[in-house]
């Protein structure tokens, strides 16, 4: 037997796909809230990632002086970023700890564009969603740990 018994390791798998899953709530709704902005809208998702918000921002601006071009060329950038954070959130659910660990580093570098630009409820969400990774991060550092346990002794 392990040093977790099935009820620990379902509560620590959940846990560990709950943190890994925000990962692709990050990607999904920076892309939904990008298609809204560069469509014109004002409003978006507070998941979002900043650093799609201000390319966004800029894009909409330069598209007034240079043309629809910008818009596309955020739109690319757009896909990047959340494709890096869906593909981080794919490797997280296969337990591979270094996509926690990298994608709370990204993540953490984008709070401070919602730092820097002062929005605050952006940040506070941001810390939330961090938090939650972590708890992701721990539980599959647990599972690992416990993979790697040797077996008890049989009695």
């Amino acid at each position: 037997m392990t040093p977790y018994d099935s009820v620990e390791r379902q509560q620590l798998e959940q846990r560990m796909k709950s943190g890994a899953n925000w990962l692709y709530w990050i990607a999904a709704l920076s892309l939904v809230t990008s298609i809204i902005s560069l469509a014109g809208g004002d409003w978006g998702f507070l998941v979002s990632l900043g650093v799609t918000q201000l390319a966004d921002a800029i894009a909409n601006v330069g598209a007034d002086r240079i043309g629809w071009g910008v818009k596309l060329f955020a739109l690319v950038f757009d896909l990047i970023a959340a494709g890096l954070f869906a593909l981080l959130g794919m490797f997280a659910n296969k337990r591979q700890t270094w996509a926690f660990i990298v994608g709370m580093v990204l993540y953490l570098l984008d709070a401070l564009v919602c730092l820097l630009i002062g929005f605050w409820l952006g940040l506070a969400f941001h810390a939330f969603a961090l938090y939650s990774i972590y708890g992701g991060y721990k539980a599959s550092s647990a599972l690992e740990l416990d993979k790697q346990a040797p077996p008890a002794p049989v009695v």
